[in-house]
C-alpha cells in the first residue's frame, strides 16, 4: 500500500464552467491527437474529476513548495538589506 498523506486544509479542487470546458477540450484533443481515440465530453470530464481528486494534491503541494521557495528567497533578500542598514555598535567595558 502507498503512503497516504493527509491534507486537512486543502479544499476540493473546483473549476469554473469555462475552466472545466477548457480542460475537457484539452483531454479530448490529447486522446484524439496522441492516442488516436475519440473520447466524449462526459468521459473527459470524469477523467478530469478523477485526476483532480487522486492527483490534485500532488500539484497543490508542489505549488505550495514553489511559493514557499520564492518567499524564502525574498525574505533572504530583505534580511540582507536589513543587515546592511545596521550600524556598528561599540560597547565600552
Amino acid at each position: 500500500m502507498g503512503k497516504r498523506v493527509a491534507v486537512n486544509s486543502m479544499s476540493k479542487i473546483r473549476f469554473s464552467k469555462d475552466e472545466k470546458e477548457c480542460i475537457v477540450g484539452k483531454i479530448q484533443r490529447y486522446f484524439r491527437d496522441e492516442l488516436d481515440q475519440d473520447i466524449g465530453g462526459f468521459d473527459a470530464e470524469f477523467l478530469c474529476d478523477f485526476f483532480s481528486e487522486e492527483i490534485g494534491a500532488f500539484y497543490y503541494n508542489r505549488g505550495l513548495a514553489d511559493a514557499q521557495a520564492v518567499l524564502e528567497m525574498r525574505l533572504d533578500t530583505i534580511n540582507e538589506a536589513i543587515s546592511e542598514l545596521e550600524k556598528p555598535v561599540v560597547i565600552d567595558s
